[in-house]
C-alpha cells in the first residue's frame, strides 16, 4: 500500500483493510445489479434506479453519520455502517421481487457511511503534506473492490443469481466483527457537546463551491457507471462474466493511478492542478466513449476516465478535509458524500433515461458537457481557499 515515500501512520493499515473488504462486497454487487434486476422485469430505467435508490438513502444519512463521527468517534460509525451493508446485501440476495430489491438497496444506502468516515479517520492521522497521498492509497481500495469484487461475483454467479449478493453480505458481516475488535479510534478529541446538525460557515473557505464541483462531475461519472454494463452488452456483446472481467481490468488501472501516480503528480503540480487535470481527463474520456463500437476504441476512452477519476476523488477529499478543523472533518466529508449521493441519484436516472429514450451514446455526450462545466467552476472554487 505504500508508495515508498514515507512510512504509513499507525492505524492506517487496519482502516485500509476494512474499507477494502467493504468495497470488495460493493464490487461484487455493482456490475451485475442492473442485469440481475432484469430477471424481475426491470428495464434500463428501473435497473439504474436501483443504483439511484442506494444513493438517495446515502444522501439523507451521510451528513448525519459524518457529524456523529465527530461527536462519538469514527470507529462506532464505521462498524455500524459495515453491519448495515451486510443486512442490505442479504435482503438483496433473498429478494423475490423488484420491490424487495429496492428495499435492500435503501437499507445499504442508509448505512453507507464507511467511505467518508474512513476518509475522516485517515485525515485525522495524516500529516497535511501526506494527506492526498494517503487518501489516494485509501482510494486504491476502490480499485481493489473493482478488481476482486467483479471477479468473485462472476464466479459466485455460477452457483445461481442470488449467490453473489449473499456472499457480499457474508463479507460485510465478518468485516464488521473484525472492525469492532481491531479498528483504532482516530478521533479521541470528540465534540459531544455540539449540536449534531450545527451550521458551519463553510462558504468562506470555498467548501460549498467545491462540493458543487464534486456534484456536477459525479453526475456525469455515475451515469457512466450505471449504464456501462448495458453499454458493453449492447455495443460489444459482453455477458455478465465478461463485464466482470472488464470491471476488474478497470480496477487494476485505478489502483495503479492512486498508488503510483497520484502522489508524484500532487507533489509536482499541487492538489488544485491535479484536480483540474483529472476533471479534464474525465471529460475527454466520456466524449470518446460515445461512438465506441470496438475494443480498440474502448480502451483509450475508458483509460482517460479511470485515470481522471483516480486523480479527482482523493484530491477533492483532501482539499475539503484541509479546509476545516478536525472537529468538523467528518461533517464536511459527510456533506461531500451526501452531495455524491444526490449525484448518484441524478446521474443514473438521467443516464438510464437517456440511454433508453435518446440513444446509447447520450449519457456519455451529456456527461462530457457536464465535465466541461465542472472544469469551468473549479478554478474560482480553489481560489476561495487561498
Amino acid at each position: 500500500m505504500d508508495s515508498g515515500r514515507g512510512n504509513l501512520p499507525p492505524g492506517f493499515g487496519t482502516i485500509w483493510v476494512c474499507v477494502a473488504l467493504d468495497l470488495v462486497g460493493f464490487g461484487i454487487v455493482l456490475p451485475i445489479l442492473p442485469l440481475y434486476a432484469e430477471r424481475y422485469g426491470a428495464r434500463a430505467f428501473s435497473a439504474t434506479a436501483l443504483v439511484a435508490a442506494f444513493s438517495a438513502a446515502q444522501f439523507l444519512f451521510s451528513p448525519i453519520w459524518g457529524r456523529l463521527s465527530d461527536r462519538v468517534g469514527r470507529k462506532p460509525i464505521l462498524v455500524l455502517s459495515l453491519a448495515g451493508t451486510a443486512v442490505g446485501s442479504l435482503i438483496t440476495g433473498l429478494a423475490g421481487s423488484l420491490t424487495v430489491l429496492f428495499i435492500g438497496r435503501v437499507v445499504d444506502g442508509i448505512s453507507g457511511a464507511s467511505v467518508s468516515v474512513a476518509q475522516a479517520a485517515v485525515a485525522d492521522i495524516a500529516p497535511p503534506e501526506q494527506r492526498a497521498r494517503l487518501l489516494g492509497l485509501l482510494g486504491a481500495a476502490f480499485g481493489l473492490g473493482f478488481v476482486a469484487g467483479p471477479a468473485i461475483g462472476a464466479l459466485a454467479a455460477l452457483g445461481g443469481p442470488h449467490v453473489p449478493f449473499l456472499l457480499a453480505a457474508a463479507i460485510a458481516a465478518v468485516n464488521a466483527v473484525v472492525a469492532a475488535k481491531r479498528l483504532p479510534e482516530t478521533h479521541p478529541g470528540r465534540t459531544v457537546d455540539r449540536p449534531l446538525l450545527e451550521q458551519v460557515p463553510w462558504q468562506r473557505r470555498g467548501v460549498v463551491d467545491l462540493v458543487v464541483v464534486s456534484f456536477v462531475s459525479l453526475v456525469a461519472f455515475s451515469a457512466f457507471e450505471a449504464t456501462f454494463s448495458l453499454f458493453a452488452e449492447r455495443r460489444l456483446g459482453l455477458d455478465i462474466a465478461s463485464i466482470g472481467g472488464l470491471f476488474a481490468a478497470i480496477g487494476v488501472v485505478l489502483v495503479l493511478v492512486q498508488v503510483r501516480v497520484l502522489g508524484p503528480v500532487v507533489d509536482r503540480f499541487g492538489e488544485g492542478r491535479t484536480l483540474q487535470a483529472g476533471l479534464v481527463l474525465n471529460g475527454v474520456g466520456l466524449l470518446a466513449l460515445g461512438p465506441v463500437d470496438s475494443w480498440p476504441a474502448l480502451v483509450p476512452a475508458v483509460l482517460c476516465l479511470i485515470v481522471g477519476q483516480g486523480l479527482v476523488t482523493p484530491t477533492m477529499s483532501s482539499i475539503l478535509a484541509g479546509r476545516v478543523g478536525a472537529d468538523r472533518r467528518g461533517g464536511v466529508l459527510g456533506v461531500q458524500q451526501a452531495a455524491g449521493g444526490v449525484a448518484r441519484v441524478v446521474g443514473p436516472l438521467a443516464g438510464g433515461a437517456a440511454f433508453q429514450h435518446v440513444g446509447v451514446p447520450a449519457p456519455y455526450v451529456g456527461g462530457a458537457a457536464l465535465m466541461a462545466v465542472a472544469v469551468a467552476l473549479v478554478s474560482p472554487a480553489l481560489r476561495k481557499g487561498d
